[in-house]
């Protein structure tokens, strides 16, 4: 990977806080227009390769926030370029593909969307992962930045990215020529919702998500009548025999030290209880954090599949197909370490946290960074907690460890993320994250030139959280979460009541400091057709609510106790 001076244009994390909030009094405008299109998304969602009315979206947002728009990359793939002077390019990715899940939130904007899959079969449809507010946020940061152009230089490339959910949106733009066609970035970056409470940052340098493989298998065998078994070669046992002879390979193969999973999702044969079917399938999902972990993954499920099945005097060997496969997620540690900084200079110590092991999860966001590449690209991935506070505070356990296990988290049908302060620290996340490497001007007393950039290379050490004491205590804010649904779908002509009523006190003993910026200039957002939700724009502090439903450690605690 590049070293964090690759990117010279990288300024110090108090100064890109600084520069955040003035972009980001731009939120107060523009977060109703980002809330109302999160919501319309997740009452629309549209599975891998299909995301046509999610792109067309995404493309017109675009358009009228004055970038230059390709649609059909990589398929439904969307790239908005602005270009705004000399300075380094900043690739900044959201997915947009939903899943074939079945929604079970009871939320008013829930999706009772169905659609057919890559096989045939007619599925429901839920964002239970995030990527609508992946894509909100993505759009709301192109918008703010758009709108902000005289606070950064450089140029500004925004991917909407189909197909994250069958691991190969990413590598699909990349074929079809997206560095070729719109440049190479100097540094990419991505972010997803994750379990953590609603507003946290979550960082973590090196691998931050393992590798993953899904193997269909299919078992030959000889059917007859369950009454006669001796007559049949039985690939349901043989399938049986395999699924417990599977889970040996982590337990008695992979080293101790080394994570592995090995788990079979799907298996089913027959038709009827007394015969004896001729086949039998399995769907296999592996997940490693080295190369060397999956490839030896690969080799022992092979083998044990052909093996059982020779033991069983099977017809034919089995059909193994590899059907899609994702690398680890490995984001670059100095480049890590910086955005970290900046974060936590912008929101504040309490809200930004290292996770100490990787997830087992896995993404195709790395391959934005050509790990192939004799000279990759750095990229950086994190979290933003979703959880409501108050799902969080009900949850069981003592610990985060303890509560993450406890709360309803991306691929489950209860996945309900809290908008509003998601939202919030999504689009702030992101747009800190633009302006740690799109170089800022100068000002006239630092030098002549005012688009002189700021070559300060990246401190090591963490910044400090700014002080707390323009907090507004006569603005307090609560989250939308429970807010007046009639006004956010649009069912209303009225404007509605501010659904603000909880104290900063509620939730921090030192609050953090609210967000600051310009005011918005140009004329952006959805198409006149798309209507916004009614009512005030909401007041812009960072997120509310304590990260862990408790204010900071106590003295004489163990601050470990307290990382998610």
């Amino acid at each position: 990977m590049k070293a964090v001076a690759a990117v010279p244009q990288a300024v110090d994390p108090q100064r890109v806080a600084e520069h955040g909030g003035e972009v980001m009094r731009l939120v107060d405008e523009i977060f109703p227009l980002v809330e109302g299109f999160y919501v319309d998304l997740h009452r629309n969602p549209e599975l891998s390769h299909q995301e046509n009315r999610t792109a067309r979206a995404v493309a017109e947002w675009l358009s009228r926030a004055g970038f230059e728009v390709e649609t059909n990359i990589g398929g439904t793939g969307v790239v908005g370029v602005l270009r705004n002077g000399d300075g380094p390019t900043v690739l900044l990715r959201g997915d947009m593909d939903a899943l074939p899940i079945e929604e079970q939130t009871d939320l008013p904007y829930a999706s009772t969307a169905r659609g057919v899959d890559a096989d045939g079969q007619d599925v429901p449809i839920m964002h239970a992962c995030g990527h609508d507010a992946h894509t909100a946020c993505l759009v709301g940061t192109a918008d703010l930045l758009a709108s902000s152009r005289d606070n950064w230089r450089g140029t500004l490339m925004i991917v909407a990215q189909p197909g994250e959910e069958t691991l190969d949106g990413a590598e699909g733009m990349l074929q079809d020529g997206l560095y070729e066609r719109f440049g190479r970035p100097d540094i990419a970056l991505g972010q997803h919702v994750g379990p953590q409470p609603a507003g946290m940052i979550v960082h973590r340098a090196g691998v931050i998500l393992a590798s993953s493989a899904t193997y269909r298998v299919r078992i030959f065998g000889q059917g007859g009548h369950g009454s006669q078994p001796h007559t049949t070669i039985d690939p349901v046992v043989i399938a049986a025999t395999i699924v417990t002879r599977l889970q040996a390979i982590v337990a008695r193969e992979i080293n101790p030290s080394e994570m592995a999973v090995i788990t079979v999702g799907v298996l089913r044969a027959g038709s009827k209880a007394n015969v004896i079917p001729d086949e039998a399938y399995l769907e296999i999902d592996t997940r490693a954090l080295n190369n060397k972990v999956a490839e030896q993954l690969r080799a022992s499920i092979e083998r044990v599949i052909t093996g059982e099945a020779r033991a069983a005097n099977a017809p034919r060997d089995p059909e193994i197909t590899l059907t899609h496969s994702g690398g680890v997620t490995r984001n670059d540690p100095g480049h890590t370490r910086a955005l970290s900084a900046a974060h936590r200079a912008y929101f504040g110590d309490a809200y930004v946290v290292d996770m100490p092991e990787p997830f087992t999860a896995t993404e195709d966001f790395g391959r934005f960074g050509l790990p192939d590449d004799p000279n990759p690209i750095p990229y950086v991935f994190w979290f933003v907690g979703a959880t409501p506070h108050e799902v969080w505070a009900a949850a069981p356990g003592t610990t985060p460890f303890d509560k993450i296990t406890g709360v309803p988290g991306s691929h489950s049908a209860r996945f309900a993320p809290d908008r509003e302060p998601t939202l919030r620290a999504g689009l702030a996340a992101l747009t800190l994250g633009a302006l740690s490497y799109l170089a800022a001007p100068t000002t006239e007393d630092d030098s002549d030139d005012p688009h002189a950039f700021v070559p300060t290379a990246w401190s090591e050490t963490e910044a400090a959280a700014p002080a707390a004491d323009d907090w507004d205590d006569e603005n307090p804010v609560e989250s939308t979460q429970n807010a007046d649904m009639d006004a956010l779908l649009g069912d209303d002509e009225d404007e509605g009541e501010s659904t603000q009523s909880a104290g900063p006190e509620d939730f921090f003993d030192d609050p953090p400091p609210p967000m600051r910026g310009p005011t918005q200039g140009t004329q952006t957002g959805p198409s006149d057709s798309f209507r916004p939700p009614s009512g005030p724009a909401y007041y812009a502090p960072p997120p509310s609510g304590s990260p862990i439903q408790a204010p900071p450690p106590l003295p004489g605690t163990d601050p470990d106790d307290y990382r998610i």
